[in-house]
């Protein structure tokens, strides 16, 4: 029987609900583990992550048998009840509808790496939807700004 030989690289992009500042940097790394336990469970590599307080990167190695949608659904549906467990916030905590998700080829993966491991100083100088904007232009996909994450201004 052959075998499936695939490099797929994809970094994925997803909103707190109402863009709220909710993911406190004191409880980032126990979120980062949780989320990297629910995608080697579904058998994808995790490359890269960061949690920032109002979104989330991730650097994914993803097999051609698993849809994106699925991977980011557990995550988000996971990690969402992990934080609820957990009691982290007041209420209710929730990721916003809706993902990014862009390809990379294998020789710019330690560069997105980095983007993604660097994203607090990035913050610093450019905001989350100056920098979603950007990707989306980056790589020519067609949006509709009524269908964008909720921003705050």
């Amino acid at each position: 029987m052959p075998h499936t030989y695939s490099q797929i690289s994809i970094q994925i992009v997803f909103a707190v609900e109402g863009r709220q500042n909710l993911i406190s940097p004191k409880w980032r790394e126990g979120l980062h583990k949780y989320m990297t336990g629910i995608i080697t469970k579904r058998g994808q590599k995790l490359i890269a992550i960061f949690c920032m307080p109002d979104h989330t990167h991730l650097l994914v190695g993803i097999k051609p048998s698993i849809a994106i949608s699925n991977l980011v659904r557990d995550i988000k549906a996971g990690s969402s009840n992990f934080i609820n467990e957990k009691r982290w916030i007041r209420g209710h905590f929730n990721w916003q509808e809706g993902f990014g998700a862009f390809s990379y080829s294998r020789s710019q993966i330690a560069a997105v790496s980095d983007y993604i491991l660097e994203q607090e100083t990035r913050h610093k100088n450019r905001s989350f939807k100056r920098e979603y904007l950007g990707l989306l232009e980056k790589f020519e996909v067609e949006y509709y700004e009524k269908y964008l994450f909720d921003w705050i201004e």
